[in-house]
């Protein structure tokens, strides 16, 4: 059984969240299941989310279709530069995004969300998906945010993917 206690703001807090996350993952291949444990872990220890999940790259399709998620239903395919995920896959970096209503093509799954972060999942350079984190609130998400989150999601990339 896993008890999350959500201590963010905390010095060790990314430390701690790291460590939890690799836990989740330890010994375990399949890659729907640990993104479903990796979403809900963050989903549960970071304040303020109202959706936290992952869009996967179909090879195929040529697009980013949904994965394991925390929240409402969201859009399930995404092309390349358009949004905040597809943005992000499409540059191969981590976009923090203050106020997505600013953010041109920004694509509106929940009407609510006001900020964004999304991470691109990345090994020997390329890019499998990318981690969305959805706030209400505007400026939710710190640069220590962006930083210790794109760092984790590296580790996790080199050992899932």
């Amino acid at each position: 059984m896993w008890i999350i206690e959500a201590k963010y703001g905390q010095d060790d807090f990314y430390l701690n969240l790291e460590k939890e996350i690799l836990s989740l993952i330890d010994g375990e291949k399949n890659l729907i299941a640990n993104l479903s444990n990796i979403s809900s872990w963050i989903y549960h220890t970071i304040p303020n989310l109202n959706w936290c999940g992952f869009y996967l790259w179909d090879k195929t399709d040529q697009e980013l279709i949904l994965g394991p998620f925390q929240g409402k239903p969201a859009c399930i395919r995404i092309k390349p530069h358009r949004g905040v995920c597809g943005a992000s896959y499409s540059q191969k970096k981590t976009l923090r995004i203050s106020d997505v209503h600013e953010f041109q093509g920004h694509i509106a799954c929940d009407s609510q969300t006001n900020s964004e972060l999304v991470i691109p999942l990345i090994k020997n350079d390329l890019v499998f998906g990318v981690l969305d984190l959805d706030s209400p609130l505007r400026s939710n998400f710190t640069e220590e945010d962006e930083t210790k989150l794109t760092y984790l999601m590296n580790r996790v990339s080199e050992l899932i993917f």
